[in-house]
């Protein structure tokens, strides 16, 4: 997470120390829906195992992000690294059955600060995005999904703004939602509001509530992530996070490393992402408009008030 040194304050709509022992009751986390199979949902303790050995030096994290995918089952081929003015973003496509369908991103910066073993920010971001992947890479998708895993996120949103400034006004139409996973592992599931789009916002909100999990709202002066780049683009975007009183000490200091994560948030905010990404596949994109992209778009395609956003 890129945050800014000269404010660092965030506002917590809860307690979390007192809500976290009510996220992982054994019914806390049941999925909405049987889809996908049980079989395809990475459980608690393979998602522990992925911090038994988190790369601590920026050198390293590209070849573990390439690796981490085709430990998920992609192709050596279809993790590509694409190259966009000196940054570089590890990239996984599924492409629906539907050539013309439109597009899903979700991603997580791969990068750390030069402080601390960048386990919190942003490996459970990573890992988080890499098995999502894991999970529907076999699924009959309506929509094409992009995973991403941006570079140099710490430096200024590098590798988003980069792959955000090649979309024209013309292909932005064309996505539907970004989802932004950035620092989860010391709370329960919260999103970002500064760098939100209030749709997708509320979309998330109302999931996380169907499914009996903890889910609050944040709002960090100072802070930004890579959602705000695509907010930028007028593509809707929400950055989910697992902050708590505590990251201050924590986030950008030698004490990121993997003693530090609470494994039940990182699982928590793994299930809350893939549940999203397929409620997203399902849902209509002008939902996730806000007034300003209505007023673009015109009408939508029933004839009634369009709802496209961010």
């Amino acid at each position: 997470m890129m945050i800014s040194q000269k404010r660092l304050r965030a506002t917590l709509s809860r307690s979390l120390a007192t809500v976290c022992l009510l996220l992982f009751s054994s019914v806390a986390l049941t999925q909405v829906t049987e889809y996908p199979p049980k079989s395809l949902i990475t459980s608690r303790e393979e998602i522990k195992a992925e911090f038994d050995s988190v790369p601590c030096k920026n050198s390293d994290r590209q070849k573990a992000v390439k690796a981490l995918f085709e430990k998920m089952g992609a192709k050596p081929e279809e993790v590509t690294v694409e190259k966009v003015k000196g940054v570089e973003n590890v990239v996984v496509r599924k492409a629906s059955s539907d050539a013309s369908a439109e597009k899903i991103v979700i991603g997580a910066h791969y990068d750390k600060t030069p402080d601390g073993c960048g386990a919190i920010d942003n490996w459970t971001g990573v890992v988080t995005v890499a098995h999502v992947y894991r999970a529907v890479k076999d699924l009959p998708l309506k929509k094409n999904v992009v995973f991403v895993a941006f570079g140099e996120e710490e430096k200024g949103l590098v590798g988003s703004s980069a792959m955000t400034g090649a979309i024209s006004k013309e292909q932005a139409a064309e996505y539907c939602a970004m989802i932004n996973i950035d620092s989860l592992g010391l709370g329960i599931p919260q999103a970002l509001d500064n760098v939100s789009s209030k749709e997708l916002i509320d979309f998330t909100a109302a999931l996380a509530q169907k499914m009996n999990c903890p889910f609050a709202h944040t709002r960090v002066e100072g802070a930004s992530s890579d959602s705000a780049s695509f907010i930028k683009k007028k593509i809707p975007a929400v950055t989910i996070h697992a902050l708590n009183n505590d990251w201050r000490k924590i986030l950008h200091s030698s004490n990121d490393n993997p003693s530090r994560i609470n494994h039940e948030s990182v699982y928590a905010g793994y299930r809350l992402s893939l549940e999203l990404l397929l409620r997203v596949d399902e849902a209509g994109c002008q939902s996730f408009r806000d007034e300003k992209g209505r007023d673009e778009k015109g009408k939508d395609q029933k004839g009634g008030e369009g709802k496209e956003k961010k």
